[in-house]
């Protein structure tokens, strides 16, 4: 197997979104902190209520796809299309705007830890414009595997292991997006394959690791998108606390990227267009 290295670090920067929720974020701080398929990475996270009882209030999509990763809290979701679903502890809520979506994630506590993660995933032009769709996948339909010493939870994607196919929650789509949150004891090592085919990241939210390569080990730092070079694998070694990662992959596109708020289109008449749309009501029709 050929390991993955890092080849670009983008720490996470303190900013807020939604009606003043607290976040950092790494990828998408400009058009220049992408990762083809993937335009935005947050991370939440606080046990202070003023850094998130606000929420994320009604607003519009168009052109992407949301994956929201709860760890701790409770957050209602509701749209224009009627769904409505409650992410809790270990849920996730995996959100098709397509042509055009308008929904709402509101905190369902007043108090207590609410933290996780949304990733927007781009869509290919030609799908831009398809029916907007929302899941809300529970934990307990998410695939927990266990590879060298780590434990998996596979919220998309497939993974060889032990030359059996595993698949996560979410397969298939033109990106194959891969979303693994991989948990490593104190010490403990894992060599995770990834198919070449796919740009990936680590992303490391929770204790000490380094990436294992042929010329030595590469310290990962907290709150940071670690882009990873081609490859067909990744070897892991967490520290003396333990770590949790996140490793998210996926197929590039190779579009163009014109994007304007949460707008998501490949030029910019398309996002005019978006806007008149938006403007008259048409958006979600």
């Amino acid at each position: 197997m050929s390991l993955r290295t890092v080849t670009r670090r983008i720490a996470a920067m303190e900013t807020s979104d939604g009606a003043g929720v607290r976040i950092k974020r790494s990828l998408g701080q400009s058009p220049h902190t992408r990762l083809d398929p993937y335009l935005m990475l947050d991370e939440f996270g606080s046990d202070e209520p003023q850094d998130y009882i606000a929420g994320f209030p009604s607003h519009p999509h168009r052109g992407f796809e949301t994956v929201t990763y709860m760890i701790e809290g409770h957050m209602l979701h509701e749209d224009h299309l009627g769904n409505r679903g409650n992410l809790k502890n270990g849920g996730v809520q995996w959100m098709t705007a397509g042509r055009g979506i308008v929904h709402s994630e509101m905190p369902q506590q007043e108090s207590g830890q609410m933290r996780g993660f949304q990733l927007w995933l781009n869509l290919p032009a030609a799908e831009k414009m398809k029916p907007a769709g929302y899941r809300d996948i529970q934990p307990e339909d998410i695939p927990d595997l266990r590879l060298g010493d780590a434990r998996i939870k596979l919220v998309a994607g497939t993974l060889t292991i032990d030359g059996q196919a595993r698949e996560g929650a979410v397969t298939g789509g033109s990106t194959q997006p891969l979303y693994a949150d991989i948990h490593l004891p104190a010490n403990g090592e894992v060599q995770v394959p990834v198919a070449d085919a796919l740009a990936g990241l680590v992303y490391l939210y929770e204790g000490a690791a380094a990436l294992n390569t042929e010329t030595g080990p590469e310290d990962l730092t907290r709150s940071t998108a670690h882009v990873l070079s081609e490859g067909d694998s990744i070897s892991l070694r967490a520290g003396a606390e333990g770590a949790r990662l996140l490793l998210i992959a996926g197929r590039p596109i190779g579009e163009p990227v014109v994007q304007y708020g949460p707008f998501v289109m490949n030029s910019r008449e398309e996002i005019e267009q978006t806007l008149q749309d938006y403007r008259d009501g048409r958006l979600t029709a």
